[in-house]
């Protein structure tokens, strides 16, 4: 991290800020006018006591002279220039909150509003909204034997994050305390009989419920889809999934980690004391907004102990429309038609993690009326839905999808939804389902649509039974979306040849090809959130011709091309044609089989 030495910061050591001051340097830097001046200094004597002076300013809601209005983060970096010193955002995802909450103490940082945000063996950076009054430094410089590089940042976030990351390894450090104490796997079960037998844990055990309660929150305000608890050799690694790529966040004390899994372990009704085999359960949680979010979790035993897996589900994704799962207009109301036919089998396609679950049930949730009786198969249960009579496929009781299907064509189905066909008997009773007159929904794990047609064939489908039901077969992948705050246009990027390439599916269409750049809103990757590319084989005559006599995958390929198919790199080349992603972002995603 780079950041300013305080040897050429020592004529900045002063007092702290004062809001009268600071309206006036605005007013001299030409950011405000006269009027804004005395309406600032009107509305900033009246706030509340306590704030910062930035703060205060930035909720008087001034106007600037070039227009808009002065905003807590322009503040900062209006701050910083005038100071000399480096602006920092900081991220939670970047600070290693395990070497820097050792530094000093949480009142010390709290008395001088400094926030320590990185730290190796020869420096420590500290971010500060106070860029005049570093009393401190020559302070800390002594007591850590250490330079100290300040930067200013945001005073609301050092606020908050003193408190977090302090109060976080605070919470770790009575974890591991605690965990040393004796075998941790005997520790660990003696926690959970405390919890269960609902007596009063001591403050030791509410280290580890923080620092859980701590992570889950976290996880919610970064977007995370996967929480990872990975044991290694001498640490325990916590990492995130964000926009599809894995960021590592903390790294505890393998007592730590293992305290950690066995309290979510405990709170999804898992069976704790067992840790040699893989584990299956979900949890049922709030944001701190307050909304509903659902947990999945899942064990797996490895050679340094148990890992837990939790993929988070947001409710509000099967309430998005086709539109906002990123669907073009053209195979929106395609999908939408195949949907509401009376019966026949519509596949999803694609590999785990591609969207397939979102894409489902955002289109059951559409068409599950009350005039309809919607029912699904299950392994496990992803999202648990009202609207739908979900079942949980349990091979200890030789319940699988077969099983579970023919069990539900006796429940007066309208729309059947199988998670996943795997075998020969769950793809014969689909095909079933279908002929008997009812909608079937599925997913199937093949590269693109017209490979889902070879895949049924080498279930054991018949062709004929194939060309009977099949309506049509989605298949999907996800690319990360350019962030709309840092994306520049691509000067290396001969966008007319690209127009002429797309013409033929996209008539005047105007190519405006952007690059991935990186800022502090998108944690310098580039991108921000993820949206679908789709390739929709709709099941035509002459289709289900060539699927009657058996034919290849790739004659089955032509034919749908021929019937208007867009295949998946076109798709994701008209999402680089809009701006929305890179071309890069496409290739990784869409398979190379597709030209």
């Amino acid at each position: 991290m780079h950041g300013h030495r305080t040897s050429s910061t020592s004529s900045l050591r002063g007092g702290a800020l004062d809001w009268r001051e600071l309206l006036r340097w605005l007013h001299d830097d030409g950011l405000i006018d006269d009027a804004a001046l005395s309406q600032g200094l009107d509305r900033c004597a009246h706030a509340a006591e306590g704030r910062h002076a930035l703060e205060k300013i930035a909720l008087a809601g001034l106007p600037q002279r070039d227009g808009g209005s002065l905003e807590l983060d322009a503040l900062s970096a209006w701050l910083a220039r005038r100071a000399g010193l480096p602006l920092l955002r900081i991220d939670p995802l970047k600070v290693e909150i395990g070497r820097i909450g050792d530094l000093f103490s949480l009142s010390y940082a709290q008395r001088h509003r400094i926030l320590p945000v990185a730290a190796d063996a020869v420096s420590v950076t500290v971010a500060t909204a106070e860029p005049f009054a570093l009393g401190w430094v020559a302070e800390l410089e002594r007591m850590l034997r250490r330079n100290i590089v300040v930067v200013v940042a945001n005073p609301v976030d050092i606020a908050r994050y003193t408190v977090e990351f302090f109060n976080l390894a605070r919470s770790v450090r009575q974890a591991q305390k605690r965990g040393a104490q004796g075998a941790a796997a005997n520790q660990f079960e003696q926690l959970v009989e405390l919890g269960r037998s609902g007596r009063a844990l001591d403050a030791n055990d509410a280290g580890v419920v923080q620092v859980v309660d701590w992570l889950w929150q976290y996880a919610f305000e970064q977007r995370a889809s996967d929480i990872h608890l990975e044991p290694r050799r001498e640490l325990g690694v916590i990492r995130l999934r964000i926009d599809g790529l894995l960021h590592t966040v903390y790294q505890v004390p393998s007592a730590v980690l293992g305290a950690m899994t066995s309290r979510i372990k405990l709170l999804g009704r898992m069976d704790v004391v067992e840790r040699r085999r893989p584990q299956d359960g979900r949890i049922k949680t709030r944001r701190p907004s307050g909304d509903e979010i659902e947990l999945r979790l899942s064990t797996l035993p490895t050679a340094f102990g148990e890992k837990l897996v939790m993929r988070i589900f947001d409710p509000d994704v099967v309430l998005r429309d086709t539109a906002a799962l990123g669907f073009p207009a053209a195979e929106a109301e395609l999908w939408r038609e195949l949907t509401q036919r009376a019966h026949g089998i519509v596949l999803v396609t694609g590999p785990t993690g591609s969207g397939k679950t979102t894409t489902l049930y955002s289109t059951l949730k559409r068409v599950a009326t009350d005039e309809v009786n919607v029912c699904t198969v299950e392994d496990p249960i992803e999202m648990v839905e009202p609207a739908f009579n979900q079942m949980q496929v349990q091979a200890g009781l030789e319940l699988g999808f077969a099983e579970g299907l023919r069990a539900l064509m006796r429940q007066d189905p309208d729309i059947i939804m199988v998670g996943e066909i795997r075998d020969r008997d769950t793809a014969e009773m689909a095909v079933q389902a279908a002929l008997t007159g009812h909608l079937v929904l599925s997913t199937l794990h093949t590269n693109d649509a017209a490979g889902s047609v070879t895949r049924l064939l080498e279930l054991g489908v018949a062709p004929y039974l194939i060309s009977a039901t099949l309506l049509g077969v989605l298949a999907q992948r996800l690319v990360r979306v350019l962030c709309p705050h840092c994306k520049q246009r691509d000067a290396g990027f001969d966008e007319r040849l690209f127009e002429q390439a797309v013409a033929p599916w996209k008539p005047n269409a105007k190519v405006s090809a952007y690059r991935a750049v990186g800022c502090a809103e998108c944690r310098n990757t580039g991108y921000l959130g993820r949206t679908g590319l789709y390739e929709l084989l709709t099941v035509s005559a002459p289709m289900r011709q060539l699927l009657s006599a058996g034919a290849d995958v790739e004659r089955l390929r032509q034919q749908a091309l021929k019937d208007g198919m867009r295949p998946l790199r076109l798709a994701g080349a008209l999402k680089v044609a809009d701006g929305t992603t890179t071309l890069d972002e496409v290739l990784r995603a869409t398979p190379a089989t597709q030209g």
